[in-house]
């Protein structure tokens, strides 16, 4: 491995890491040479298939529950990980909810906002303070391709979705010239529990890969070299991006 992407030594957070998405990162970064502090709702203290996952390339892992929708949790989750040195930020942990706009329930909404949106910036306003001290740090958010559209049945989502977006830029302005640089990766559509509902509707799932111009859906496994090109110093002045890793469906 080229010595911009050795993460030997680094020590990262990923948040949703028990399963999809998250768990795939979080096996990359230390495959990659990082330590992993894994948080999810249920993650298990020992024996979850993510630590043996991590622990089999030879890096250590710590397992934190937290449920990212409940606020005070997460308050607590930051001040505790404030105490750590912590060099890399992944804020995956993420939910969502499906139905028609017209009929989409106000807890619903709200819900998707506070586990999407709001808990991450709590969580990243916490660890980053320390980044900024030591005059260093990667932030990275998981985007949606729902940044850049609206999707349906997914007001919720998408409003979240577009909002990492902004923030991913609004900190990254702030930021950048303190040594933290902050990115977001947009998958797109990828097959994890998230999107079963999607995988499972014949019609839906048909105009889907018929939009893709890699002809497949995306794996979680595809998400690894991203972010671990957007927590080295090979990405040291990349910072405001969100990178879509989605099979060409943005360029289509």
């Amino acid at each position: 491995m080229s010595a911009s992407f050795d993460l030997t030594g680094k020590l990262a957070v990923v948040t949703g890491a028990k399963r999809g998405i998250g768990f795939a990162m979080a096996e990359a970064l230390a495959e990659a040479g990082a330590d992993i502090i894994g948080v999810s709702a249920s993650i298990e203290a020992s024996g979850s298939a993510i630590e043996a996952a991590v622990t089999s390339h030879g890096r250590k892992f710590e397992a934190i529950a937290c449920d990212f929708a409940d606020p005070e949790a997460v308050v607590r989750l930051g001040a505790q990980l404030a105490q750590r040195p912590i060099d890399i930020l992944v804020n995956n942990a993420g939910t969502i909810r499906r139905s028609p706009a017209a009929e989409h329930p106000l807890e619903w909404w709200d819900e998707v906002l506070r586990v999407d949106l709001t808990s991450p910036f709590v969580l990243t306003q916490a660890i980053a303070r320390g980044m900024l001290e030591r005059g260093r740090g990667k932030v990275i958010f998981t985007a949606s391709l729902l940044t850049f559209q609206g999707g349906i049945n997914v007001p919720g989502y998408a409003a979240a979705k577009s909002g990492i977006g902004g923030l991913t830029k609004a900190l990254a302005n702030e930021w950048t010239a303190r040594g933290v640089t902050v990115n977001a990766i947009a998958p797109g559509y990828i097959a994890t529990d998230n999107t079963q509902a999607l995988q499972d509707d014949p019609d839906r799932s048909r105009s889907i890969l018929d939009r893709i111009p890699a002809g497949r859906w995306g794996q979680a496994s595809d998400l690894g070299g991203a972010v671990v090109f957007l927590s080295s110093s090979a990405s040291d002045y990349v910072s405001g991006v969100v990178l879509p890793v989605d099979g060409g469906w943005l360029g289509r």
